[in-house]
């Protein structure tokens, strides 16, 4: 069960974890998600329905997605209840989970990467590539370490 409902304008399309992921991607990599004129609202807004594929979950130790836009729920072939519901192991096959877990530590550490290429599958059992993501902690308002995010805007069926 997600610690958020569905992204929409009734809840200002979580413009709050929007602003942590905005915050920490601009803490750790010093550019901007989107751009730095909109307002969260906004750029809430704007994320959910991009078209470029957003994903978050939290810090427990088998973290769970807790954000995922419009593009990344279609790459994976899930609503908002399903792939709030996952755990993020699951995004990656079996196969591929001992290098996802790798790139995890390695953005733990550093605090972000900005080259990851990987495959995942869809729950139809799809596969795709993604390329070119960047991976990057979170950060609440008191520094405190609060799960990870990717974004990306390339990735290529299987």
């Amino acid at each position: 069960m997600s610690a958020f409902p569905r992204p929409s304008e009734d809840n200002g399309f979580l413009a709050p974890h929007i602003a942590v992921l905005r915050r920490s991607f601009r803490h750790f990599t010093g550019r901007d998600l989107v751009p730095a004129r909109m307002a969260d609202p906004e750029a809430a807004r704007y994320l959910f329905r991009a078209p470029l594929a957003l994903l978050s979950h939290d810090c427990a130790p088998d973290p769970v997605f807790s954000y995922a836009n419009e593009t990344a729920m279609g790459l994976f072939g899930m609503s908002w209840e399903e792939i709030t519901a996952l755990p993020s192991r699951l995004s990656a096959e079996a196969v591929n989970r001992e290098a996802r877990e790798a790139l995890l530590a390695k953005v733990n550490a550093q605090g972000y990467i900005d080259d990851y290429s990987g495959v995942r599958i869809s729950r139809q059992g799809h596969r795709f590539r993604i390329e070119n993501a960047v991976v990057w902690n979170l950060l609440d308002e008191l520094g405190a370490p609060c799960g990870q995010a990717a974004v990306f805007e390339h990735w290529q069926w299987l």
